[in-house]
């Protein structure tokens, strides 16, 4: 017989949600148990690559930024408590026409919530941002308060501070299958069983945050929870000095051609912030649809095209070759807007957080506490009512 183990919660999915997540349950003094099918972190999902932008002026929805505001502080957070540094500020580069969604979104999120945004003229990014080459019918916006945030040692860290305050994490150990029972058949402190390819568990609480596998894992999500493949480049400069980190900040460039926005960061250190070396940008779109667990991992030309297309529009003469490439899974909702919730048809003991269509991880922070106030208390005080799994019904 399978050995079975009891806790307060258990959270599937280990990534940057998750890593959260157990966190706050186990500094709040639940018994918490994280379950996470790869390694703690990992190169499979949507978390791997060095660097995430974090930002304020929030273009997606301005109902994002009070929760926005409480990630930066709970990424503070973590940093005293850890002595490691998560959050480094380079300011962020926004560059579109002003009729783009992107640029009229940034400016709408900074008017309605105050954030500092600078409008640069040509001589200003002349001067400063020389790097670039824009359309003189473009916007240029700097907000100078963003900048990014490295995933793998800010998931590691959640799961090393969780394990810390008495969380049990298990890493390489994949869910099967998970059921609830019914009101009549639970029995105390046996709501929930979990069954692993190693063990089965069983909780009175359950998170799922399983990240590009959330369809798999989360009943009646197939269908809202669209796969994409997602291209990450890191290339060599004909001149490194000019791009190093203080002298170059993180941007985002709205393209009406090829819709989304292409973004990218300073040259970071590896010593300091581990592989790969080179420049990094990617263009945000849902791109190929794709099964997590068959991804083609491979650099296609359509990859190359559409990097070359970016270099040679807005970063001319700067490249010299490609140093390394990886694929990354976005986990796409209809509407490209998070789904934070409790379950419909398992709100009393199932909460779940998915959908983060690629611009999730800055939220981690907060989206860890508003899990554990929704696992706990069954509601939260932060702003999420936006994000209700119901509003695709």
């Amino acid at each position: 017989m399978a050995d079975i183990t009891s806790y307060d919660v258990i959270v599937i999915g280990v990534g940057s949600m998750g890593s959260a997540t157990c966190y706050y349950l186990a500094k709040r003094g639940y018994k918490v148990l994280g379950l996470e099918q790869f390694d703690i972190s990992h190169e499979n999902g949507s978390h791997a690559g060095q660097s995430r932008i974090i930002r304020k002026a929030y273009f997606e929805h301005p109902d994002y930024v009070p929760l926005l505001e409480r990630a930066y502080e709970n990424w503070k957070t973590l940093e005293d408590e850890s002595g490691q540094q998560l959050y480094f500020k380079t300011g962020l580069l926004y560059a579109g026409k002003s009729t783009n969604e992107i640029i009229k979104g940034v400016k709408l999120a900074a008017s309605l919530y105050n954030i500092e945004l600078e409008k640069l003229n040509s001589k200003d990014v002349g001067d400063r941002f020389s790097q670039f080459d824009f359309p003189g019918n473009f916007d240029v916006l700097f907000e100078p308060e963003a900048g990014f945030l490295p995933p793998e040692k800010a998931i590691r860290l959640y799961a090393t501070e969780a394990t810390k305050n008495g969380a049990t994490i298990h890493a390489n150990e994949k869910v099967i299958e998970w059921s609830a029972r019914t009101p009549l058949e639970k029995k105390e402190g046996s709501g929930i069983t979990v069954k692993t390819d190693k063990h089965t568990y069983q909780c009175n609480k359950l998170v799922i945050t399983a990240g590009a596998w959330s369809g798999k894992m989360i009943p009646g999500f197939s269908n809202k929870i669209k796969v994409t493949r997602q291209f990450v480049a890191w290339i060599k400069t004909k001149n490194d000095e000019q791009f190093t980190l203080n002298k170059f900040p993180c941007w985002m460039i709205g393209d009406d051609d090829k819709h989304g926005c292409y973004y990218g960061f300073p040259l970071l250190d590896t010593k300091k912030f581990g592989e790969p070396a080179g420049l990094k940008l990617a263009h945000h779109f849902p791109a190929q649809t794709t099964d997590p667990d068959n991804v083609n991992r491979q650099t296609t030309k359509e990859d190359i095209e559409d990097l070359n297309y970016c270099l040679d529009k807005y970063l001319p003469g700067i490249f010299e070759s490609i140093l390394s490439t990886k694929i990354c899974l976005y986990g796409n909702s209809p509407d490209e807007n998070f789904i934070i919730d409790k379950l419909p048809g398992h709100e009393e003991n199932v909460s779940i957080a998915c959908g983060f269509s690629g611009h999730g991880f800055k939220f981690a922070s907060v989206i860890g506490e508003i899990l554990a106030d929704l696992a706990i208390n069954g509601k939260t005080d932060l702003p999420i009512d936006f994000l209700k799994a119901t509003r695709f019904n």
